[in-house]
């Protein structure tokens, strides 16, 4: 019985998943981006993002992780040298899954696994600005200052039209 285990099985061997989910990991890593079905895109994010974060700490320890998770010397060293300057400061969701539609041949959902600093629409400046949220309010003096000059400049652009 499978009983609370959530794994996606794939409907395939433990080894033969293993080797795809790694063969799919070293794609990503080399590729910056791949496309596969939505279920292998979610078994994929679970699998590759704890190699990702292994990654930000350049130890032969974790190298040797990764590499017995991915079995690739080239995909480990693409992975701890540029990869992880990238994502040095990302606090994890290191992977984004784009819905794309279902495949024609045989109508499964397909979509789009990669790697979130590597696509430019998303993030036009190429790097990744890091989010601040406020924790508290700000002071009233600080509100009427920000409002009168937001309106002093709006008065200012009107009257140079």
């Amino acid at each position: 019985m499978r009983h609370g285990k959530k794994f996606n099985h794939l409907g395939r061997q433990t080894a033969h998943r293993k080797a795809m989910l790694a063969n799919m990991a070293c794609s990503l890593i080399e590729h910056k981006r791949i496309n596969t079905t939505e279920a292998k895109a979610k078994a994929l994010r679970k699998y590759v993002e704890p190699l990702l974060t292994k990654s930000k700490n350049d130890t032969t320890h974790n190298r040797r992780v990764v590499f017995s998770y991915l079995r690739d010397k080239y995909a480990v060293t693409e992975l701890f040298k540029e990869i992880s300057v990238k994502i040095a400061d990302r606090p994890g969701g290191y992977v984004r899954i784009i819905k794309l539609g279902n495949r024609q041949g045989d109508n499964a959902p397909m979509a789009m696994v990669e790697l979130v600093d590597y696509n430019e629409l998303y993030n036009p400046k190429g790097s990744s600005t890091k989010k601040t949220t406020r924790r508290g309010r700000r002071k009233k003096t600080d509100d009427v200052a920000t409002a009168t000059e937001t309106v002093e400049t709006k008065k200012e652009e009107k009257s140079e039209e």
